[in-house]
């Protein structure tokens, strides 16, 4: 099951008051759906929760149920059959048979706890949600422009940033901020949801956090071995060349030290000399025979 079915299936547990909530949500269920018009009323999705809902809103306004249909088994289709039933249906929202562009009655959002709820219905015909396993990613599906541009407005009323693009002829509306993401799961009344893309964020970053270090951990490794290999060599060049004993007393006991240690980091041959010298003395020291190693 995906998460996108788990945020409607919680969204459909909710219990809805006051009445202007159910209406509104009610609203933004039909209006979202395929079609909201004199010509035609229906909605279609592969959610059979979701389009149970549908069918049992229409119900509510008809007092008898719409068409269901199963297309090959994957799609359902609920339609309202006749055209009497379609214009009680836009009657009920405040809309005519006449209407040439589709647009947002702001009438049917009496109270701001309304807002929410349309949100809500809207989402549940024509939202998804990606997991948050895999990516943030919200998105609204509307296919009509003027529609569309109102809801566009809307959510900006609200504060949220949407932005848009076209799809396959579609207005697609997308959220792709964790934050926004939950706000909206939260707005929608799907708390539970909220919390499970906060943990896997969470955990994405402690795995990053994780692997950041590793990282950090693995690069400053590979800069001591090679920093250790061409000590080793500086100081073996020096021991053929003119031999260790030329050597200072304090340059000779590191350089034997580097030679049993090649592998060894400045915090290990910090160690190994009891602190009696700090990783900063003995990395001047080893860079000096280095030098040395170069006049040879």
């Amino acid at each position: 099951m995906s998460f996108s079915t788990d945020v409607k299936d919680e969204l459909l547990a909710l219990t809805l008051v006051p009445e202007c909530c159910r209406h509104a949500q009610a609203y933004g269920m039909l209006l979202f759906g395929r079609s909201f018009s004199a010509s035609s009323v229906s909605f279609a999705a592969e959610n059979r929760t979701v389009a149970a809902e549908y069918a049992h809103t229409v119900q509510g306004i008809l007092g008898t149920e719409p068409e269901i249909t199963d297309n090959d088994g994957k799609i359902a289709l609920v339609t309202v059959r006749t055209a009497a039933d379609r214009r009680t249906v836009l009657s009920a929202f405040g809309h005519t048979p006449g209407e040439l562009t589709l647009r947002i009655n702001r009438a049917n959002l009496s109270n701001d706890c309304c807002f929410a709820a349309f949100v809500r219905g809207a989402f549940l015909s024509c939202g998804t949600v990606s997991s948050p396993e895999k990516n943030y990613h919200m998105e609204f599906i509307v296919p009509f422009l003027r529609l569309s541009n109102d809801f566009f407005a809307f959510f900006q009323e609200l504060g949220f940033r949407p932005k848009h693009v076209m799809r396959k002829g579609y207005h697609v509306i997308y959220f792709k901020e964790s934050e926004t993401i939950e706000d909206l799961l939260t707005l929608m009344g799907a708390t539970n949801s909220t919390l499970r893309l906060i943990n896997v964020k969470i955990g994405k970053d402690v795995r990053n956090h994780v692997n950041r270090r590793v990282n950090f951990e693995t690069a400053n490794i590979d800069r001591s071995v090679h920093a250790g290999s061409r000590q080793v060599e500086a100081i073996r060049k020096i021991q053929r060349t003119q031999g260790l004993e030329s050597l200072r007393e304090g340059l000779r006991e590191i350089a034997e030290l580097r030679l049993e240690n090649p592998e060894a980091s400045l915090y290990e041959l910090e160690e190994m000399l009891d602190g009696r010298l700090s990783r900063s003395g003995i990395n001047h020291r080893l860079k000096r025979l280095v030098e040395i190693a170069d006049q040879c």
